[in-house]
């Protein structure tokens, strides 16, 4: 298939390698943040790791949508649906994603609240119309790449008349966080977390275009290579990111050429800012309170805003005490420096939001780092 197989050319993928081992200055590290969940689960599922030399690490970063929701959003997503008459529909994954007391959303649909997976915003929208008589309220996370479909039905619900229809929205911005990241103290002050380079997201990087990121090497003088979710564009974004650290450069790059712009989607981009306004602050697992970081809906749209239709209480709440996901989400620690990591916390009874989805580190670990960790070990 064109844009598939000959990104994973195996060939190819050692050549690269070749090249990257050739061209890291030995005696120095180099440390990469994959900042988008989509390429942690790459660099797990194909190796990546066996593939580089041993001063070359790849830091997973805060980019699975899933994971970085606190429980404070969880706990008032349970709320609305445990109210009469309420049905909440979201994706797959958010269902499992433990608020407090370890309750997630199919605990609480298990319990008795309609709780529904959908596959599109518009599968919300339809349950709507089939169901006049209840309120229907649609969980909205993701980043700029999930955005736009939540405009899309926001706006089509107003044509439609749906009174019954609204969003409890959830969707934060990218380059706010990779400045969270930045400024972090573990980056800025302590050192306990160098920085040399960041993988640029793929799909959202579609939506706002290459040019956001450009603050990252103006600002902090570090580069920024977009690449794609193949292992050959992660291969190549990392020897690009090797390259400019050798060469003392900080710039955006751009390997995801096929689907990325320097301008994006500007057509997403304009609906997306026709239909929402950016929070003064909003709550991120892991990173806290990031300014200009999340999205809610525009006035003209606030009979859809579920949180003004709800009692939304909008509280910070811990997360687990023997969980780390805050500190793998901010690349500080690794999957396997969490205790409960493969032991009392797995895919099938997850006691964070790192171990839910596919995209976060602690799931990609344990389905295939976790055997590169026992080989190590033993050997």
């Amino acid at each position: 298939m064109k844009y598939v197989d000959e990104f994973r050319d195996a060939a190819l993928a050692r050549g690269i390698a070749a090249a990257i081992a050739r061209e890291a200055a030995t005696g120095r590290p180099y440390h990469l943040m994959e900042f988008c969940g989509g390429h942690t689960h790459a660099v797990s599922r194909y190796g990546i790791p066996d593939l580089l030399p041993d001063n070359v690490r790849m830091i997973h970063g805060p980019g699975c949508p899933v994971c970085v929701l606190p429980v404070g959003r969880i706990d008032d997503a349970i709320a609305i649906a445990r109210q009469p008459g309420v049905i909440l529909c979201t994706y797959g994954d958010v269902l499992r994603v433990p608020g407090s007391g370890r309750v997630s959303l199919l605990k609480a649909k298990a319990e008795g609240a309609d709780v529904r997976m959908v596959l599109s915003t518009m599968d919300a929208l339809r349950i709507a119309e089939d169901n006049p008589d209840r309120e229907v309220v649609f969980l909205a996370i993701g980043f700029e790449t999930t955005t736009p479909p939540t405009a899309v039905a926001v706006h089509a619900a107003q044509a439609r008349g749906l009174r019954n229809f609204s969003v409890f929205c959830n969707h934060v911005l990218t380059p706010a966080a990779i400045r969270g990241i930045m400024d972090s103290p573990e980056v800025r002050n302590l050192g306990t977390l160098p920085l040399d380079g960041i993988v640029g997201p793929a799909h959202v990087s579609v939506v706002i275009g290459s040019r956001p990121y450009e603050f990252v090497a103006e600002t902090y003088r570090k580069p920024v290579v977009i690449a794609g979710f193949e292992p050959l564009d992660v291969l190549q974004a990392i020897l690009m990111l090797i390259r400019q650290a050798n060469e003392g450069r900080a710039a955006v790059e751009n390997q995801f050429t096929r689907a990325v712009t320097p301008e994006g989607n500007r057509k997403a981009q304009r609906l997306v800012a026709d239909t929402f306004d950016v929070r003064p602050s909003f709550e991120w697992r892991g990173l806290g309170a990031l300014p200009d970081s999340g999205l809610r809906l525009k006035e003209a749209f606030a009979a859809f805003d579920a949180e003004r239709r709800f009692a939304v209480l909008g509280r910070a709440v811990p997360d687990h005490k023997g969980c780390e996901c805050g500190d793998i989400l901010r690349g500080v620690k690794r999957p396997s420096d969490c205790r409960l990591f493969g032991t009392v916390c797995t895919p099938e009874n997850p006691m964070g939001s790192c171990m839910v989805s596919a995209e976060g580190g602690c799931a990609a670990h344990y389905t295939y780092g976790r055997f590169r960790d026992h080989r190590l070990a033993v050997s």
